[in-house]
């Protein structure tokens, strides 16, 4: 196999102090400029979580991570590149509350929410240091009945030697569209950002209509399970029972630096590549993004199977629809 994952976890829960301890192993091929690499991860992490009470809980984590990476060979060129190996170690610490009360499958009732902190470090090399603080949060609001108003506000900054760029759009665990990256959109190479994430959920776009090495973003669902609402007796169909209409609106936006309305800002230049001539464009783009839609939701062959249609607004524009076929709950 060219690509595979493997992931083992071993939980001790007998004190009030819960210990973990897990391995991570990946190994991938992607395509970087014209050589083909392969890409063996390793991963060693342990973990502590202490609960104040039934709600809220302070929890820390150390890590050591290898990553080879290894040039395959398709001409002269590639056969002589050398395979180049990484070491990398990690903290984290998070603090944790929740107070939601499970109503049904993808249906919850109360607040929810955890700051973190991360720190990384490449331990083999001077200047690596990247630290990354954010919040995800959540409050699920019953209207009527199993009726749901979800809500979540997620915002996250890098910042040291090296950087994250954060690239908003897309939905996560997208299966469909395949086309999911913006290559339009110019990344700011004086960044020196070393790890990349998904902001999401931001419905209407593919991935990367706004990047950055910070991100802000509010997802709201109306989460309608139709069945469980109009019929008042048990409902035997899996499917059936767990079948909803989801409408949404999100609204984010990533950027670089202190605000997003600086200038500076990557999305506010556009290259126009010729020949001779190449021509650098200075606009000024509204770094807010929304997207707005609906779908339907349910469960089949025990996974939790998403279809949205969504409606991107950028710059006072309407986009054509996305179809997104996902997987997995909440947002």
């Amino acid at each position: 196999m060219n690509s595979n994952e493997y992931f083992v976890s071993y939980d001790n829960l007998k004190k009030r102090v819960d210990k973990s301890i897990s391995f991570y192993r990946q190994a991938r091929e992607y395509i970087s400029g014209f050589s083909y690499l392969k890409v063996h991860t390793h991963e060693g992490k342990g973990q502590l979580r202490f609960p104040f009470n039934d709600l809220a809980s302070l929890r820390g984590s150390l890590s050591f991570r290898t990553d080879r990476i290894t040039t395959l060979s398709t001409d002269i060129a590639t056969l002589s590149e050398p395979t180049v190996n990484n070491y990398w170690g990690s903290a984290k610490v998070e603090y944790v509350y929740d107070n939601t009360l499970n109503k049904g499958l993808n249906l919850w009732n109360g607040l929810r929410y955890k700051l973190f902190a991360e720190t990384f470090r490449q331990i083999d090399k001077e200047k690596t240091w990247l630290g990354v603080v954010g919040v995800d949060a959540r409050y699920y609001l019953k209207l009527h009945r199993q009726l749901i108003l979800a809500s979540r506000f997620a915002a996250s900054t890098s910042f040291g030697d090296q950087k994250l760029v954060y690239y908003l759009g897309s939905q996560d665990n997208a299966i469909i569209p395949t086309d999911i990256f913006d290559y339009s959109i110019p990344i700011d190479q004086t960044q020196n950002y070393g790890f990349q994430a998904i902001a999401t959920n931001m419905r209407g776009f593919i991935q990367n209509i706004r990047n950055g090495n910070s991100f802000a973003l509010i997802n709201n669902e109306l989460r309608f399970p139709v069945f469980q609402y109009l019929l008042n007796k048990p409902i035997r169909s899996d499917f059936i029972r767990n079948f909803q209409i989801v409408g949404f609106l999100d609204v984010g936006t990533a950027w670089t630096g202190k605000s997003p309305y600086a200038n500076d800002n990557s999305f506010n230049t556009e290259v126009l590549n010729g020949n001779p001539v190449t021509v650098i464009l200075d606009r000024q783009v509204d770094p807010i993004v929304a997207g707005f839609g609906g779908g339907i939701r349910s469960r089949l062959f025990g996974y939790f199977i998403r279809s949205d249609w969504g409606w991107g607004y950028e710059d006072g524009v309407v986009r054509e629809p996305i179809f997104y076929l996902s997987l997995g709950l909440d947002f």
